[in-house]
Parts: structure tokens; sequence; C-alpha cells
């Protein structure tokens, strides 16, 4: 039978529907194509027939379904599990969503025998499954991706632990540090977001299935038992719960927001960095595109895109939060409305992470324009104010003759480390010939030799560590 057919039956009669038997008339075709998900759950189509087939197991095995008609339902199911991948599934807007498509290709292949697969559960229940399915298998596959651009950070940060570039407080020159340890800076914000990540992928690890419409069903199912079969850690606990909660679909989108915040800020350095006024990177061609009008132009586009997609996904996180916000138990159509915000998410974070992955481990950084950047903005300042406290001047005071002492480079048009002992020597009689020592920038980076400090040999050993931790999971 094909399906086109079966469509046009189903928008003259009502009954064609899997769900029209109380219905006297058909469903406005506007209002039927307005309805429908197809269109954008079917990606989930693999998830779907997975769920199912676990569902089957069990239903065989607690005595609901024969041996034989699990063996149908199950070769059916894969066969149009190969055609979905094939491409080749023939997906209709009038069976509505990706459940009643498999459901109705099922029973033209096997015949009635297909229609006892929906026994014990609902669409409410099933649909709660199939996203749970597909979105950690989405975790995985991000927290493969934000593997993989930690480790190219830390490996590029390791190269440069003596790379000496300037620091920033309200992006003005604040004291040097090392490119190692600004990319180790990176690191850390990923780490915690790839924490957070596998700590919503707990709570998407729990099977609805089974919770049926809302209230459970009088067959005598084994919910453990499909929890098992698809690798969910648990059933879920309340079935009124289980068919409305969308609450792991929230959380991956604020883990999103957060990685991609993440992202964009790495991004803003990165369009800095590569501009002539900064100067301090080179980012390789394939990572950039050239203006159509001025040929000298090198454009930064991935980590702009990057930037720009932020909103995108901020965008979804605020979406899920409102969709929900006033939903009374327990499933909701408005609960259709949780796929796409969720899809677009997933796909853009792990589109972005796969761009950045590449990227990181490419860029060069211009080390003699970072030193001579650093260099200046008086950099050395809050070490030549440590050196008087240690000599015996109390901090206070100690700010305030370093104050002066930069007045007067700034009169005398150089660098701290250029005045002469005496020039110095005129602001405070504790300044000695050692000063020297510490106003380089060797020496400045090489002083802060403490757990999370910028000191080259500190940035070796974060890296050390970094790695360490990657390894484990």
């Amino acid at each position: 039978m094909s399906n086109d057919n079966s469509s046009a039956n189903s928008a003259q009669n009502p009954a064609a529907k899997l769900w029209g038997g109380r219905f006297s008339e058909a469903t406005d075709a506007f209002v039927e194509r307005f309805t429908a998900s197809v269109m954008f759950d079917q990606r989930m189509g693999l998830e779907d027939i997975q769920g199912s087939l676990a569902h089957a197991q069990m239903l065989s095995e607690v005595g609901v379904l024969t041996a034989d008609e699990f063996q149908q339902i199950a070769g059916g199911l894969n066969a149009i599990a190969e055609e979905i991948k094939a491409g080749e599934f023939p997906w209709s807007v009038e069976l509505e969503d990706v459940h009643m498509n498999i459901e109705s290709r099922l029973t033209q292949r096997i015949g009635a025998t297909g229609k006892k697969l929906h026994t014990g559960r609902s669409r409410n229940d099933q649909v709660a499954t199939d996203i749970r399915l597909w979105l950690r298998n989405r975790i995985d596959q991000i927290a493969s991706e934000l593997t993989r651009l930690q480790t190219g950070l830390v490996d590029l940060a390791e190269q440069n632990a003596d790379t000496i570039m300037p620091g920033f407080t309200h992006l003005q020159s604040a004291q040097p540090v090392t490119f190692g340890h600004h990319l180790l800076a990176w690191n850390e914000m990923l780490t915690r977001d790839y924490e957070r990540l596998m700590d919503c992928r707990k709570r998407v690890n729990r099977s609805p299935l089974g919770a049926a419409a809302l209230a459970g069903t009088s067959y005598p199912i084994n919910r453990a038992r499909t929890a098992e079969l698809l690798g969910f850690d648990a059933p879920t606990e309340n079935s009124l719960d289980s068919v409305s909660d969308r609450d792991f679909a929230i959380e991956f989108c604020a883990f999103s927001a957060l990685l991609m915040t993440h992202l964009s800020r790495a991004s803003e350095e990165l369009v800095l960095w590569t501009s002539s006024q900064f100067d301090f990177i080179d980012l390789p061609d394939r990572f950039c595109t050239g203006s159509s009008i001025m040929p000298q132009k090198k454009n930064p586009d991935v980590p702009e895109l990057v930037r720009g997609k932020t909103g995108r996904v901020n965008g979804h996180l605020i979406a899920l939060l409102t969709l929900m916000k006033s939903q009374p138990l327990a499933y909701n159509k408005d609960n259709q409305e949780d796929k796409e915000p969720l899809f677009d998410a997933a796909d853009t974070v792990l589109d972005c992470l796969r761009a950045f992955a590449d990227m990181a481990p490419a860029l060069k950084p211009k080390k003699e324009n970072m030193y001579a950047a650093a260099g200046k903005g008086f950099s050395t300042a809050t070490d030549l104010a440590d050196y008087l406290v240690r000599k015996g001047v109390a901090f206070r005071d100690a700010h305030e003759i370093v104050g002066h002492s930069v007045a007067f480079a700034i009169e005398q048009n150089c660098d701290l480390a250029e005045l002469s002992l005496a020039q110095l020597q005129q602001f405070s009689s504790a300044i000695g010939e050692d000063v020297f020592d510490v106003l380089t920038l060797e020496g400045s980076v090489a002083a802060r030799d403490h757990i999370g400090g910028t000191a080259p040999n500190q940035v070796r050993a974060a890296c050390a560590r970094a790695r360490k931790l990657l390894g484990a999971r």
C-alpha cells in the first residue's frame, strides 16, 4: 500500500487517522499542517525505533506480546530504520509526527500485528523518551568535541608558557602575563562547561517510558527493563511529571548558553588580536574570508560568527523557559514547541565547538608584537609597589610612590624600567639597584610563582594537571 493513498484517505476520512475513532469530520487542511510536527521531529526517527524495540521486547517478556509478534515487530522496525538511514522513508504531514509515521509504516509492512506495538504506552511518554535518547546522543558528541577543543588549548598553552603578552583589565594594560596562562583561562571556563554538561546528562538519562499518557498503564509492564534496554540509569518516578517534564531540555540550553558565552568571549579576543591595532596572532586563511571590495582585508569570520550565534542560543533558552512557565500538569500541545529550539541549540553548539577545536591549535602568536605591547602602559608598576612593600614600605605608601613614579615617567615619555636609579630614588630612598630585576617583563611574570599564577613553571604545571583531567574523561 502506498503512503500517498493512506495520506489521501486520512484527509477525507477521520477514521483513517490512528486516533480518529471518535471524530465525525476530517481535520481542516490548514489545522493539519499547523499542528503537525513531522517536519522537524522526523530527525528523532531512529530514536523512536530504538524506544519501540525496547518497549516491544519488554511486552513480549511480560506476556503481552507473543514471541512471534515481537519478532514481526522487530523485523519491521529494523527495516524501517534502514529506510530512514537511506533517506527513503515516506514521511507524511497527514500522519502528524514521527511516531504516527513509523507506526503507520510498520502496519503497512507487517499487517495487524503492527497495531499492537502501542499497547501500554502513549505518544506522551513516547516523545519524552525519544527526545531524551536524542539529546543523550548529542550530549556525548558535544562532550567529545569539547574535550578535543580543550586538548588543543592545553597543547598550545604549554608551547607558549614563556610567551609574554599584556594582561588587561578594562581592556587597559594591567600586568604582563603569558599567552599560555591566558589560554588556560579559556580552558578553565570550558572545564566548568564540561562539568555542567555531564551533570545535565545524569538528569537526561532517566526513562519516562511506561508513564503512558499521564497516569501509567494497567498492563503488567516492566519499566526497569525498558530503562535497562535503552541504557537509562533508571525509570522516572512519577507518571505525571514524566510526560510533562522538560527541565532536562532547559538545563541543556542553559549549559549551551553558558558555553556559547565563553566561546563568544574567546571569539571577541581573537577578533581583537587579529586586528592591525593589536596584531597579536595570525589566524590561518582557512578560518577567514576576504572582502568583495577591499582586497587587503582578511576577516576573522569564524570567531565573529560564533560570537553572533551566541545570541541565537541564548534565545532558545528563553524560549523554553517561557514555553514551560504556565503549563499545568500533565502533557500539553505546547510541548511540541520544545524541539526546534532544543535541536537548533544542540546543532549550533556542536558546530561552534567543531570550528573552535579545528581553529585553536592553528593559532600562531606573534610573540614579538605581544612582548612589545606588554612593555607599554607601565604594566610592571604593581611589581614596583610589591618591591617597596618587601623593603618595609606600607602598601598604601608604596602605591602612592609608584603613582608619582608613573606620572614622572609619562612626562619623560618612557617606561618605568627606562628610568635611571637616581630618578627612581627621588620618590623613595628604599629603592636600590635590585629594583630593575622586578621591572623587567620576565621578572614580573616569574614572580607570580604560585598555583594559578602566570609564572612559566606554574603554567606548565597547570597544563599537566589539565591534561590529566582530560585523560580521565
